[in-house]
Order: structure tokens, then C-alpha cells, then sequence
């Protein structure tokens, strides 16, 4: 197994604990066809400079999709007055998409997550990222936890943004798993909540569980925008009612 990850010191192959130099940025790979994208990839043989793993994004923007499960669907419809309007976006062609962080905002694993201040429901939610190409082909997968306010969204669909967009609410990482790597799926999507060194609260998800699949997802978004650095999308959350602080990442 080998995975991409981003070091203090650039972009690095992790092969089976030995860090190798990639030569390249991630924007580098993601401008590339999928094919030329691994050949570089495995092509990596300089030994790296070992470091702190950094969230794996350089210039990419971060988007997400909602009530792409069933679970989520009926936990927005408990949260809100708006039940009609969740349950029209579950079964409606056109899914939810929205824009989550720049790179810049995004947090790595083991780094404080933000949580606002003005809100009095926040919550974790576990994903699996999607890493894509400039042509739209999914690059990889890593980890993420979407931050999200509930109380915001809860009191008016309209302030979605403001439930979603705000100083350190994406984490992602710790690595990039590429699709040739990973396999074809599904995959398990967990979460879990600790506090004081005691779990508080966990729950999984399997992706076989997706109302639309991550390439019908893709499809939607690349419809009218366009990507030459590739781009990152979280389409599978697991929910929890509880606060955390910290970024879990599922790893492979």
C-alpha cells in the first residue's frame, strides 16, 4: 500500500513507511491525465525528508455534497422546520453541492478543528474525500470532517454557508490514497468522539449506502466550473450530535 502525503518539506510517496520524494505538487498530478498522474506517481524513488504530515491540499478548493444518505436526510428533517425542502433534495435529480474551504482554510489530522462561536449545535462529520483531476477523473481518497453548525442551518436553510464556511470547519488527511490503491469499493466511513481518553460517541457507514454515486457527483460539479488544479469533494458523512475538537482521519 502507498499513499500521498504532504510533509513540511513538499509532496512525498509513503511506501510502506518509506518516504519518497514525489518531485511535484499535488496541483502538478491533478493536471495530469489519470494514467500519466500514476506513472509519475510510482515513478518517485529520491528519498524524502520525513515530517509532520500537513493536510493534503496545496491550491485545491474544497467542496462537499449533502443529504446523500438516507440517515442524513431524516437527521436535517429532525433539526429544522424545513422537512419538505431535505426530503425534495434526497430524491431530486440535481444533488445539494456546495463550496466548504480554500486551501488555505483546511486543517490536517491531529489539528484543532474550528467551532463558532454564535452557534449552540455544532457537530462532526466523518467523510470520505474525493480527490479529482482537472478532467474529472477521482484522483484518490482521503479522510475529512466537515464541521458543520446545526443550530445555524436548523434556523433557515439560507444560511447554509454560514453553518458551513467559516476559519478552520474542513480538516482533511492525513494522506491520499489513490484509486489504483484503494480499490473499487465500498468503503467504511467512521467517526468517533473522545473526551478525557474515553469514547464519548462513535458510528460507521459503509458508501454502499450513497442515494448517488461519487462519479454522478463529480459529473454535477463539473458541469459549469472548471478545475485545471484539480479539486477535493466530500460526498459521505457520518453525523454525531457531539462537539470535537480534534481532526480523526479513517485511514486504509
Amino acid at each position: 500500500m502507498t499513499r500521498l502525503v504532504r510533509t513540511p518539506a513538499g509532496w512525498a510517496v509513503d511506501r510502506d513507511g518509506k518516504l519518497l520524494a514525489l518531485g511535484a505538487t499535488l496541483a502538478d498530478l491533478l493536471a495530469l491525465p489519470l494514467a500519466e498522474a500514476r506513472a509519475r506517481y510510482e515513478a518517485a524513488s529520491a528519498p524524502a525528508e520525513a515530517g509532520p504530515a500537513r493536510a493534503p491540499v496545496d491550491v485545491q478548493e474544497v467542496w462537499a455534497a449533502g443529504v446523500t444518505y438516507q440517515r442524513s436526510r431524516e437527521g436535517r428533517r429532525e433539526e429544522s422546520g424545513h422537512a419538505a425542502l431535505y426530503d425534495h433534495v434526497y430524491a431530486a435529480a440535481r444533488p445539494e453541492i456546495f463550496f466548504k474551504a480554500t486551501a488555505g482554510r483546511v486543517v490536517g489530522d491531529g489539528e484543532p478543528v474550528g467551532i463558532r462561536a454564535d452557534s449552540g449545535w455544532d457537530v462532526p462529520e466523518a467523510e470520505l474525500g474525493l480527490v479529482v483531476n482537472a478532467a474529472g477523473e477521482v484522483f484518490g481518497y482521503t479522510a475529512g470532517n466537515d464541521m458543520s453548525s446545526r443550530s445555524i442551518e436548523g434556523e433557515n436553510p439560507l444560511y447554509l454557508p454560514q453553518a458551513k464556511v467559516y476559519a478552520r470547519a474542513c480538516a482533511l488527511g492525513p494522506a491520499i490514497v489513490p484509486v489504483w490503491e484503494a480499490g473499487p469499493g465500498p468503503f467504511p466511513v467512521a467517526v468517533r468522539v473522545e473526551r478525557d481518553g474515553a469514547v464519548a460517541w462513535a458510528a460507521e457507514t459503509s458508501t454502499a449506502r450513497l442515494a448517488r454515486t461519487p462519479e454522478d457527483l463529480v459529473s454535477w460539479l463539473t458541469r459549469a466550473l472548471d478545475f485545471p488544479a484539480g479539486w477535493c469533494c466530500s460526498p459521505a458523512p457520518v453525523r454525531s450530535r457531539s462537539v470535537i475538537s480534534r481532526c480523526v482521519a479513517v485511514t486504509w
